[in-house]
């Protein structure tokens, strides 16, 4: 064949225009096992202590009287268990032979997606699901007590659409919305209980919501200076102190979680690391892995809202 004008579509061997850039969109913020710190643990089992001060009350003493009897109250021993989180990234030798677009090293690749993938994994244990612990056997794998797992009730508020209550049984009630006064009412619980939070972790859905409380009865700024709108809500401040309002991808939807970061903690028995398995033929077989807890200091300390639409 013959043409008068060679063109573009009578070309052969043209040199395929692909990409060098691979573009994936699924998140990696993991906030919460970020801002709680971590520490460092060398069993499977660990177990630490509670205590508490006495209500203050009245206290005067005639003079000259006898010392009192002493009152004390012993510490409360909680334990948890750590779990193990792990994947395994696979390739072929010819895989990693030719050449591809995107990325030098298909394992490499491979081994930066599934490591992403465990960060995940590991925000969701914490704070994606209510998750009792299980102490594990030779058929069942271990599992930490998540987030919701390890508060004493006192500030958990379940929310009904009539209303809601503290420490009252999700059973009988009908999910609602996030409102303000049950923030407000948390809030207080954990300043009674003697904690100053400082975060309110949410879902996306929620912080639109509380972006809303602004819009009522509150101070409007305008600065003609910037065509800016701002609708968020980065700070909440009650009568009970500010909280900075986090919002969280991976956080269970029907909840909301109020708590002091400081007052939790990662437990880290084997951090993440990488280690080839043994070879079976014509490809390498490379498994990442890690060992963590959850450790709340006081399980009075931090409070959730729940039964959230």
């Amino acid at each position: 064949m013959t043409v008068a004008i060679m063109k573009s579509y009578d070309q052969v061997g043209r040199k395929e225009d692909v990409s060098n850039i691979i573009s994936n969109i699924a998140p990696t913020k993991t906030p919460y096992q970020t801002m709680i710190g971590s520490e460092g643990i060398h069993n499977i089992v660990h177990s630490w202590q509670e205590d508490s001060l006495a209500s203050a009350g009245a206290n005067a003493a005639v003079e000259g009287a006898d010392a009192g009897a002493a009152v004390h109250t012993p510490t409360v021993l909680r334990t948890g268990t750590t779990q193990i989180f792990t994947k395994t990234a696979k390739t072929s030798g010819t895989a990693e032979a030719v050449s591809t677009y995107g990325r030098d090293s298909e394992l490499a690749y491979q081994l930066g997606k599934v490591s992403a993938e465990l960060k995940r994994d590991f925000e969701f244990a914490l704070v994606g699901a209510n998750t009792a612990m299980v102490t594990g056997d030779d058929s069942t794998a271990r599992k930490f007590a998540s987030y919701l797992a390890q508060l004493d009730g006192t500030a958990v508020y379940t929310v009904d659409s009539t209303g809601g209550a503290l420490n009252t049984a999700i059973t009988s009630q009908t999910a609602a919305a996030i409102r303000e006064d049950i923030l407000v009412t948390v809030q207080q619980q954990l300043y009674t209980n003697g904690v100053d939070v400082d975060t309110l972790m949410v879902k996306p859905a929620d912080k639109v919501l509380i972006a809303a409380f602004a819009h009522s009865n509150r101070t409007v700024m305008v600065d003609n200076g910037q065509k800016k709108l701002t609708n968020t809500v980065d700070v909440y401040e009650s009568p009970f102190g500010p909280v900075k309002v986090v919002m969280n991808r991976f956080l269970l939807t029907s909840s909301a979680l109020m708590f002091e970061a400081a007052m939790w903690k990662k437990l880290v028995l084997r951090n993440w690391f990488r280690q080839t398995l043994a070879k079976t033929g014509d490809s390498t077989n490379v498994q990442v892995l890690g060992e963590f807890g959850l450790k709340h200091k006081n399980k009075a300390a931090s409070g959730a809202i729940i039964n959230l639409t």
